[in-house]
């Protein structure tokens, strides 16, 4: 084993700046060869893997373009935050999801607040909105039926439809979540 440089070897004066220099000269840490590396021009140990403008540490983090995971995945929109896919912020996601979700409880009038407090800003409000609208009317419809047909079929025809708004709006909800437009089957389209 070779002995650290004592102060004044290499003529390498203490550097505050660099982390690898101790007042007494000597550098740390040592080369893979075992050794210290001969003195720079600036005074002090230049550690090659310093961070320096564009290093790629391994493992995929690259320095400063972004955070890239490892495998080569880059995450999308860039900073914590951002929507998913198909939404230009948050605000807009959760809009669509209180189109979708909110109609399970109060029927067509939470895509309708939706689409009178977004539409006009946001064309994807406005689409989820509008098929949720569409969906919502056309089932409290056929809801207000199956209450009426009730009293003769023992609640079955008010049963039913229930099952279907759920059902429906909360696979709606799901793909919104993620960023896509869900097409309600069984659905009149009286919004365009």
């Amino acid at each position: 084993m070779s002995e650290p440089p004592r102060p004044g070897e290499y003529g390498v004066p203490h550097d505050p700046n660099n982390p690898y220099s101790t007042p007494g000269g000597a550098q740390y840490p040592p080369t893979s060869g075992g050794g210290y590396p001969p003195p720079t021009s600036g005074g002090g140990y230049q550690d090659p893997n310093a961070y320096q403008q564009g290093y790629q540490q391994p493992g995929g983090y690259q320095q400063p373009g972004g955070y890239q995971q490892p495998g080569g995945y880059q995450q999308p929109g860039g900073y914590p935050g951002a929507g998913p896919v198909g939404y230009a912020n948050s605000d807009e996601k959760t809009w669509a999801l209180i189109a979708h979700f909110g109609g399970i409880f109060i029927g067509f009038i939470a895509p309708l607040i939706a689409l009178l407090a977004k539409g006009n800003e946001s064309p994807t409000v406005k689409a989820h909105a509008n098929e949720a609208l569409n969906f919502h009317i056309t089932w409290g419809i056929i809801l207000f039926v199956g209450a009426l047909l009730s009293v003769c079929t023992f609640g079955l025809t008010l049963i039913v439809p229930w099952i279907i708004i759920i059902v429906f709006a909360i696979i709606a909800g799901m793909k919104a979540n993620g960023g896509e437009l869900y097409r309600y089957p069984m659905t009149y389209r009286f919004i365009k």
